[in-house]
């Protein structure tokens, strides 16, 4: 069962994602990023990646696409807050934008 991010746990995990443009959110417990691609085939390619991985783990983002703009929410509703799902599916969406 997934459990929610204890606060000695979010500072070791959480730190690293914000020195890669996560922030957290203002009005709830999740992270969040805007990526930006060349246009909107890479946004979109970018997308199905993400989309895999988040099917692969059952852990499925908030998005919203404009162009060449993705803006990602990432929180687990089950505890009603961020997970190690949450973590995971930041760091796999990274290394995907940087490929």
């Amino acid at each position: 069962m997934t459990e929610k991010l204890s606060e000695e746990t979010r500072k070791t995990l959480l730190t690293p994602l914000f020195e890669t443009g996560w922030a957290m959110c203002d009005d709830r417990d999740a992270i969040e990023k805007t990526f930006t691609f060349d246009d909107f085939v890479g946004a979109f390619g970018w997308m199905t990646q993400a989309a895999f991985w988040a099917e692969k783990w059952n852990h499925h983002p908030e998005w919203h696409n404009v162009y060449k703009t993705v803006e990602v929410v990432l929180t687990t509703h089950d505890v009603e807050g961020l997970s190690s799902l949450d973590v995971k599916l930041a760091r796999k969406m990274d290394s995907l934008a940087e490929v």
